[in-house]
């Protein structure tokens, strides 16, 4: 695929790729709930909704956002078929037995019997042997389809590789926007390397996104205007223009998902990236993997 292609299946607008070594095809824009939670009820539920609706059927939650767990479960009742369901661990349940029961109660606020992909939300203190022996076992009893992590910077993701077994782990979940992009030093090559998918999480930044009269802004505002798009859809096709690559926007209204959905025609032409990577440059490479 090129960088400035799409893969070539669809559902209602939006793309479906593989996820990794997953076995699923999966909207390539999701929808992210972190915060979800802090707005009025019905209309989160309803951005939900809205972006099921138009095709944005892959789900991410956490047992750490508050109560995003149950605005979903809300949100999926009676389409939990549509959905590819998301959710994560913290580290200081990560135990074995912890690990099993915290998936049983995001699978309960869920009101669902599995996920379909589990994450450890970012590396903790229990070995990573004992928390993906859980995801295995949650795997074999059918809780969960499959497993992977978050915020894991390169030397995690080959302390992960060994502890997992080849194969197993299938995404990555990482803060990637444009004004943050030290994913693509290393931890994106990576991933690609070994078929992992990767998710950007706060695709655009948290309550940073450009302004249309920074000088970056008004770059996204005139390839925007050309393709008759918002600036944040040129950064959501920017941000997926890798292969294997996803985005999950959180949406606060109906209004915001119709906009997020609408990334899906969208195609930016080479120059028009360039210009993109130009106007937000990748920087040094970091100490650290930047996270929320």
């Amino acid at each position: 695929m090129s960088a400035a292609g799409g893969p070539a299946r669809r559902q209602d607008g939006i793309e479906l790729q593989p996820f990794g070594s997953a076995g699923r095809n999966v909207a390539v824009i999701g929808q992210g709930t972190w915060h979800i939670d802090d707005a009025h009820r019905p209309t989160a539920i309803a951005a939900l909704v809205r972006g099921l609706d138009l095709g944005m059927t892959h789900i991410d939650t956490a047992e750490m956002y508050g109560d995003a767990e149950d605005v979903v479960g809300d949100a999926i009742t009676g389409r939990r078929d549509e959905v590819f369901l998301v959710s994560k661990v913290v580290p200081s349940n990560a135990s074995s037995a912890g690990t099993v029961a915290a998936c049983e109660r995001s699978l309960t606020r869920l009101r669902t019997d599995r996920l379909d992909c589990y994450l450890l939300h970012w590396r903790g203190s229990y070995p990573l042997e004992e928390t993906f022996g859980a995801f295995e076992l949650l795997r074999e009893q059918g809780k969960i389809l499959s497993w992977g992590v978050s915020n894991f910077d390169v030397p995690d993701l080959e302390a992960a590789w060994k502890a997992g077994g080849e194969g197993r782990i299938v995404c990555n979940q990482v803060l990637y926007h444009l004004e943050e992009r030290a994913i693509e030093h290393a931890v994106l090559p990576w991933c690609a390397a070994h078929g992992l998918a990767t998710v950007a999480y706060s695709p655009f930044g948290h309550g940073s996104f450009p302004d249309a009269r920074s000088p970056g802004g008004r770059v996204l505002a005139e390839i925007a205007a050309s393709h008759r798009a918002t600036l944040r859809q040129v950064a959501l096709r920017f941000l997926t223009r890798h292969s294997s690559s996803f985005a999950i926007p959180k949406a606060s209204s109906p209004e915001h998902a119709t906009e997020n959905a609408g990334v899906g025609p969208l195609r930016l032409t080479d120059a028009e990236l360039a210009r993109i990577d130009a106007a937000f440059p990748l920087g040094l490479p970091p100490r650290r993997l930047p996270m929320l």
